[in-house]
């Protein structure tokens, strides 16, 4: 069975309504950092539990935020981070400093989907206020049978 993760960062303290459907039945959501108030996780946890990193924007010992988060859904290694901590993050820098299948990362705000062998680097882009003439997007990231697919969704 195909397991279904919410995938969103730079919120920047912004949650748009469009996220709630963007994201309707995922059972688990990973922000990439740049949070915000905690007010922002509480909402989406109105979706599906929620597991956040810190980005280079939030303020330090918030217990709700990690530096990274590890996690093995389905046979495959998941990372995520925020991307800030390898300079200008980018998917072979990416690739080089963690060991995993699926890297999530932010930052950049930058929509950013790239295969690298066989790993998988996502960005998801900047679901918070609209910075760079970027538009904003969340993605869903699909797990069956040991493969991973994503698909960004514009808010």
């Amino acid at each position: 069975m195909a397991r279904r993760i919410g995938l969103i960062s730079d919120t920047h303290g912004q949650l748009r309504p469009e996220v709630h459907a963007a994201l309707a039945g995922v059972e688990l959501i990973l922000h990439a950092g740049d949070v915000g108030p905690d007010e922002i996780l509480d909402e989406l946890e109105i979706i599906a539990p929620v597991m956040a990193v810190y980005g280079n924007t939030d303020a330090p010992g918030r217990s709700r935020l990690r530096d990274a988060i590890e996690l093995e859904l389905d046979g495959l290694r998941v990372h995520v981070s925020h991307g800030h901590e390898v300079g200008s993050p980018t998917p072979e820098r990416l690739v080089a400093k963690y060991d995993a299948d699926v890297i999530v990362y932010g930052h950049t705000h930058q929509q950013q989907v790239a295969r690298l062998g066989d790993r998988l680097v996502v960005n998801p882009g900047a679901a918070g206020p609209r910075r760079f003439r970027l538009e904003p997007s969340v993605a869903v990231l699909t797990i069956e049978a040991g493969r991973a697919e994503v698909e960004l969704r514009p808010l």
